[in-house]
């Protein structure tokens, strides 16, 4: 019997949650059952309305809103592969990214609808591109609007999805390399999410703000988590540190994901006071090690907060370790680490070679579980190089300590980090 697919967690909650309220997106408010609702009608539409199967792609730019949550959630009941585009793309990346996808829909909102737009101009009589379809209001080129969409649609249930379906292809980022699109399963996102629920401390959830962009691997836990452990999903539609800290407070807010850029910016802000962040209770960062002086006045302020640092990748469905809330002791050289594999997840370092180092010894980061990605889309020799050896090559250099902390030194690929992406 089937387990690894997100109807199995996302249905209990919904028949036991369907009164409580689930979204808070701006004036925007909904309970779980009515975003439910919402949920079966674009599974309806993307299917009959827009001809999408469950293995085709449809792709997403937009701002964070209810509506990309919707269609994120809609790919997870087994509707099709979402396919969600970074905002920072200029016209020739996202036209090499619809073309190689052979994405067929679009789901814009006002503020990128014309850089889909410009893209198509870039594609030609290439453009593959049946329907752009517009979230939200606006005079800017689509071909019908989100909600008609959804008027028009059955609040049906579709086939449930089998645990090694596609479900997402996320594209990591490139500067003089083509972006490459990372196709994952059902069974590797659900088991990111087990692999974190064994690993942190109680996962129960009562607010969770989405604030990192919907595009990124980083917010798979706020896409995901909040309809399977119990709580509701905020939204801003992009990170602005008053905005983000007043949804804090209006909202009683007790868990989100930021970097430690995003904590410093908040912290430094004129409106700052302590007790505008009071009811968190969890705040995952990633990206980059927590700066001491960021860390010693999150902990002065808010000294019940608990702290946990992410480190993983796109192809890893975003977790490959976790610094839990008790290594988060200023001073501690566990700080500079990105904490021990979450459960289920092996790694080594490995030399050039592909020997498996021992333990303080400098070598590639690479990694094994279940959460990994399939294959990288229409790729098969790059595949074939980042798993070989039956290893995730993850490009990072580090090594273990003997009390199983892996500790990040570099990169071994020629690769950057802006914002906590990938660029290569």
């Amino acid at each position: 019997m089937k387990e690894l697919v997100y109807p199995h967690s996302y249905r209990p909650f919904i028949d036991q949650f369907a009164d409580h309220q689930g979204i808070v997106d701006g004036a925007y408010r909904s309970t779980w059952g009515e975003h439910d609702e919402r949920v079966r009608r674009l599974t309806h539409a993307l299917g009959h309305q827009l001809g999408i199967a469950p293995a085709d792609r449809f792709a997403v730019l937009a701002m964070n809103s209810h509506a990309y949550l919707e269609l994120w959630h809609a790919a997870f009941m087994g509707a099709g592969v979402i396919n969600p585009l970074n905002l920072r793309l200029a016209p020739r990346e996202l036209a090499y990214i619809i073309t190689d996808s052979a994405t067929r829909v679009v789901f814009a909102d006002a503020t990128f609808a014309p850089l889909v737009a410009a893209a198509r101009k870039e594609m030609g009589d290439e453009d593959p591109i049946e329907k752009v379809v517009l979230i939200g209001e606006g005079d800017v080129p689509h071909d019908l609007g989100y909600e008609a969409l959804l008027a028009g649609a059955e609040a049906t249930m579709c086939a449930e999805p089998e645990e090694t379906d596609p479900v997402v292809l996320m594209y990591t980022g490139g500067t003089t390399g083509l972006p490459k699109g990372v196709l994952i399963e059902h069974r590797a996102e659900i088991l990111n999410l087990y692999h974190g629920a064994m690993t942190l401390p109680s996962m129960e959830v009562g607010a969770y703000l989405l604030q990192t962009p919907m595009f990124h691997a980083a917010s798979m836990f706020g896409i995901l988590g909040a309809a399977a452990f119990g709580g509701s999903t905020v939204f801003v539609p992009m990170f602005e540190p008053d905005s983000v800290m007043a949804q804090i407070e209006q909202n009683q807010v007790t868990d989100t994901l930021m970097v430690p850029t995003m904590i410093g910016m908040c912290l430094t802000h004129p409106s700052y006071t302590p007790e505008r962040l009071a009811s968190l209770k969890r705040l995952i960062y990633g990206a980059s090690p927590m700066p001491e002086a960021t860390l010693d006045h999150l902990l002065r302020d808010l000294p019940d907060l608990q702290l946990i640092q992410g480190y993983g990748m796109t192809e890893s469905c975003s977790t490959v370790t976790l610094l839990l809330p008790e290594d988060h002791t200023p001073g501690s050289p566990r700080l500079r680490s990105v904490g021990k594999p979450a459960f289920g997840i092996h790694v080594v370092t490995q030399d050039e070679a592909g020997n498996v180092l021992p333990r303080g010894e400098i070598g590639e980061v690479c990694v094994k579980g279940g959460q990994l990605m399939r294959e990288y889309w229409n790729k098969p020799q790059a595949t074939e190089e980042v798993f070989r050896g039956g290893w995730y090559h993850t490009g990072d250099a580090g090594y273990v300590d003997d009390d199983g902390y892996l500790f990040l030194v570099d990169r071994v690929k020629d690769m950057i980090v802006t914002g906590g992406e990938n660029v290569y």
